[in-house]
This record gives structure tokens, C-alpha cells and sequence, in this order.
């Protein structure tokens, strides 16, 4: 238990499901296909606030927390997209669901590519947002943008910097528009760094990516992997962490693989632009086109 209040949001259900001994928070909402929402960090599922309410017109929606983030529980290991893709299933399977649509942005983007690659027969699309790919080769411009990663090596030295001053970074300035992000906003996701357990969990977060994942990938971990789910790769044009071409040059690794940019926004689309990604993910996971989206 966190001790912190769950805020609220008309029409959604929150659980707490016990995974494998992990105590897992989820929030619910709507009737039809199952649409699993990831969030990134320093977020958790507020993050999709805005577009529950659309998505559940069509969709059951399912919003987790993280191990480490949100309410769900912060155990002393586990921080890695593989161990976050094995919760994620684990949760599905508590409550049913077999097969889904998927949306992952930032770290939930990265268990997203893992659920695609390792479960495919389950996950039945998937919205990649603003989240690098597993495909990455070390080539000069990869490793020259890896210098936009600073926050990387910030969060993974220990909890003085990880807990206050780079999640209020982020959240400050890693939006194109700042004021995307309201100072309640900011307020709700920043509450969540006041209790130990999550601050070291961000840390073993950002360690084991600096230590094991970074180098793991590329040296090549998924060079003969294939994505056969059909991925849209949904990126802020203006994202300060990963170009828009970072993101999404892998297309020899997928079977079926579009890219759409939104412009004049950055690491955040789902609170600076979340009509925008709201269609795009109704129109992707239709089985029929939409209408385009009020200017």
C-alpha cells in the first residue's frame, strides 16, 4: 500500500490484483476489445487520463502501474522491460484476457516490444509511443543521440537525484508545451517520489538499463528477431530524448510497419496532443476507418 489516494476519473474501475506475490494496480474502464495502456516514467496510469474516456467508447480498457510506480507494489527487483512484460501478462491472464490491443509509451513502450515479440498469437496491434526500439545498432548516430540519455546515467547514480530533481525535469521539460502538463498533473505524478520504495525502484530502473539492457541491445540481443504484430511506431516530433528516425528505422525487423509523426509535440503526446492520439489509436485498432479527426 502507498498511502496516497487514488484520483479519480469518471467511469473507471481500479483493482488490486495479486500477480505471481507482486500486488498489482489497474485501472479499468468500458466494454469491448481489451486495449492495454503502458505508461512511461515518472508516470504511472494518469498519464492516460485523457484518453480513457474516448477509448473506453470502443474499448475495455486496461491501464496497469508498473512494478516500482503508481500503486502497484515496489519489490527490491525485477526492473526490466522482460520482467514488466511477464507482470503485464500475468495481470491479463488474472483477469481474463487473452488476446488485446496494445499501447506502450517510454518504459511501457519497451515491455510493449517485448509482449509483441515474445507473445504474438495475443497481442493483436500495437501503438509504440515515443519509446526507442529494440532494434538499435550502435552506428555513430545512435550513439551520438545517446547523449540526449543524460537523465539515464542522472537517475541510476542513487536516490538524491532520482527522486526530486529529474522527475521534475521531466515532467518540465521534456513536453514541448510545458504548460501540457498543469501543475496538479505534475502534483499527482511527482507525489508518488515521496516514499523510498519508488525512488529505489527508479534507480534500479535506470541502473539495470545503463548496465544490462543498453549494452545487451546493442550488442545485438534481438538481431535476428522478427515483429510480426502489426506496430504503428506513434512519435512526437518534437521529443527531446528520441528523434522521430531513432525510433523507428528497423523496418528489415517488422512485418507489418507504419510510422506517424505528431508535430509540435514532444516526449508526452497523450497530455499534448491526446485528440490526435486518441484517433490515430481508434482508427488503428478499428476494423474499419474512421472519420479524420476535428482540426
Amino acid at each position: 500500500m502507498t498511502g496516497r489516494p487514488l484520483p479519480d476519473l469518471d467511469g473507471v474501475e481500479h483493482r488490486f490484483v495479486d500477480v505471481n506475490g507482486l500486488r498489482m494496480h489497474v485501472a479499468l474502464a468500458g466494454q469491448g476489445e481489451p486495449l492495454v495502456l503502458l505508461h512511461g516514467w515518472p508516470q504511472h496510469w494518469w498519464q492516460w487520463r485523457h484518453l480513457i474516456g474516448p477509448l473506453a467508447e470502443h474499448h475495455r480498457v486496461i491501464c496497469p502501474d508498473l512494478r516500482g510506480l503508481g500503486w502497484t507494489a515496489a519489490p527490491p527487483d525485477g526492473y526490466s522491460p522482460a520482467a514488466m512484460a511477464d507482470d503485464v501478462i500475468g495481470l491479463l491472464d488474472r483477469l481474463g484476457v487473452r488476446t488485446f490491443g496494445l499501447i506502450g509509451h517510454d518504459w511501457g513502450g519497451a515491455a510493449g516490444y517485448v509482449l509483441a515479440l515474445r507473445y504474438p498469437g495475443r497481442v493483436r496491434r500495437f501503438i509504440a509511443i515515443n519509446t526507442a526500439n529494440p532494434f538499435l545498432r550502435p552506428t555513430p548516430r545512435v550513439l551520438l543521440n545517446g547523449t540526449r540519455l543524460w537523465h539515464i546515467v542522472a537517475n541510476a547514480t542513487g536516490p538524491r537525484l532520482a527522486g526530486a530533481a529529474i522527475p521534475r525535469w521531466a515532467l518540465r521539460h521534456w513536453p514541448h508545451r510545458p504548460t501540457a502538463l498543469t501543475p496538479d498533473d505534475r502534483a499527482v505524478f511527482l507525489a508518488q517520489f515521496r516514499d523510498p520504495a519508488r525512488v529505489r525502484a527508479t534507480v534500479r530502473y535506470y541502473r539495470n538499463l545503463l548496465l544490462r539492457e543498453i549494452p545487451s541491445l546493442l550488442a545485438g540481443r534481438y538481431r535476428w528477431a522478427r515483429l510480426t504484430v502489426p506496430t504503428l511506431v506513434l512519435s512526437g516530433a518534437r521529443d527531446p530524448l528520441l528523434p522521430p528516425g531513432q525510433m523507428c528505422g528497423f523496418g528489415r525487423h517488422a512485418t507489418d510497419l507504419r510510422v506517424e509523426l505528431l508535430e509540435n509535440v514532444g516526449h508526452f503526446p497523450a497530455a499534448e496532443n491526446p485528440t490526435e492520439v486518441a484517433h490515430r489509436a481508434l482508427k488503428f485498432f478499428a476494423a474499419h476507418p474512421l472519420p479524420p479527426a476535428p482540426a
